[in-house]
């Protein structure tokens, strides 16, 4: 089984952070109880000096490289990774894709609805590179800006009905697709260093979410207990 995560800042990371990546990676290593490998092009974090990703200074040098693997990026949305997914894993042979993409789109590019189009593309570029790929798909988390500004949390509501929508549509038995659960009591105080990007609990909090949905889905890997 292969695994590709998929994402933008809340996933690459930045230098000195463990990255949401490394607690699935323990997860999977705790309770998958089979052979996976972890793929993607990219492994390095965000070097916030540099502004550009070009580190490898994880928080934990001991994160074996092949398990650093991914397809995510700072500033990166839907819109960018549509075009990228389809070449990444034809290449990287992706089995299951764990995406968390939507609030940079928001934020910057797109409105609701033009994500949600974004996101169609994005799954039939996945399907026609592997025809039985399989997706969790993590809504629009809590962030400062959606708490700040009304219409931006409106705005990302839209987006998760229409991303729930999507999910259950597209949806096949050939290559299913799951939706996340949004982190229950997840607070951008608490479970962030700046308001939008996990610390160590929020990192925990969404490798819980895609393990749920992994487990209670598919019985892969097995309940989350933040190894």
């Amino acid at each position: 089984m292969r695994f590709m995560f998929v994402g933008d800042s809340m996933t690459i990371g930045r230098a000195g952070d463990y990255t949401w990546r490394y607690r699935m990676w323990q997860h999977l290593n705790a309770t998958f109880g089979g052979p996976y490998k972890i793929v993607g092009p990219r492994c390095e974090v965000y070097d916030t000096f540099a502004d550009a990703p070009v580190s490898h200074d994880y928080a934990d040098p001991a994160f074996p490289d092949g398990a650093r693997r991914h397809l995510a990026g700072w500033g990166e949305g839907w819109q960018h990774m549509a075009p990228l997914i389809g070449p990444a894993a034809a290449a990287h042979k992706a089995d299951v894709l764990l995406v968390s993409l939507g609030l940079i789109d928001l934020g910057f590019y797109t409105d609701a609805d033009q994500t949600a189009a974004n996101v169609h593309r994005f799954v039939a570029a996945a399907r026609e590179a592997r025809p039985a790929v399989r997706m969790v798909l993590l809504p629009v988390i809590p962030n400062s800006r959606a708490e700040a500004d009304a219409p931006f949390a409106a705005e990302v509501a839209r987006f998760n009905e229409l991303l729930a929508k999507a999910v259950a549509d597209l949806s096949t038995d050939a290559s299913p697709l799951l939706l996340a659960a949004r982190p229950e009591g997840y607070d951008i105080h608490r479970d962030t260093y700046d308001g939008t990007h996990p610390n160590a609990s929020g990192e925990h909090r969404l490798a819980a979410e895609f393990a749920s949905a992994l487990h209670q889905a598919w019985d892969l890997g097995g309940p989350y207990t933040g190894h």
